[in-house]
């Protein structure tokens, strides 16, 4: 039985996922393409008592995400956003803010996988650990399958071979393109089950 997908990426998950720097994501969160979020102990805002999950303001805590990695790695917070709430709430207690490390930051799987979505960042990301890979193989998976949706299957493998290494060929954009060997490998799986083959 599969897992079910990941709930939660903390920072430094998200941007080594995406290759790119903790501040890239916290800017895109001050544009709202995406929520920090973080989990916090018991805090008072006013008369409403808040713990649990809370989204976090990136502006508020800047000092994290300086570029050099000369900020502080803890910060506290007077202004949260509890969940599922649309309004930003004022801490009164503790009175000097709840503290936020950075490592307790994350971003929500849901986030993840539709921020990948919108910015078609399939092709940036390697397999399932996700580290960078210098081919897109999500890419020619997707470019297979439509290819044989629309053509159906060809008549030999190293016909199929030949059009994905041109296909790698046009997309590249570190110009590295995988060998005969290497794509055989990935497809043979796939090759065996489409021609009956055990």
């Amino acid at each position: 039985m599969a897992l079910p997908p990941r709930a939660f990426f903390n920072l430094h998950e998200t941007a080594s996922r995406w290759g790119c720097m903790i501040a890239d994501i916290a800017g895109w969160a001050t544009e709202g393409k995406l929520d920090i979020v973080t989990g916090i102990p018991l805090a008072i805002c006013g008369t409403d008592k808040v713990s649990g999950k809370i989204t976090v303001s990136p502006m508020d805590m800047l000092p994290l995400f300086r570029r050099g990695g000369t900020g502080p790695t803890v910060i506290k917070l007077l202004r949260i956003k509890p969940e599922g709430g649309h309004d930003w709430a004022y801490v009164t207690e503790p009175t000097d803010g709840v503290e936020v490390s950075i490592a307790d930051l994350m971003v929500t799987g849901q986030d993840v996988q539709r921020f990948e979505d919108d910015y078609d960042l399939l092709r940036r990301i390697g397999g399932g650990t996700g580290s960078l890979s210098p081919y897109d193989w999500e890419g020619m998976y997707v470019t297979m399958i439509q290819r044989i949706h629309e053509h159906g299957l060809p008549a030999t493998q190293a016909e199929l071979i030949g059009e994905l290494q041109e296909w790698f060929a046009n997309v590249a954009e570190n110009g590295e393109v995988p060998d005969e060997s290497t794509i055989r490998r990935r497809l043979r799986p796939f090759w065996r089950a489409l021609r009956g083959n055990s």
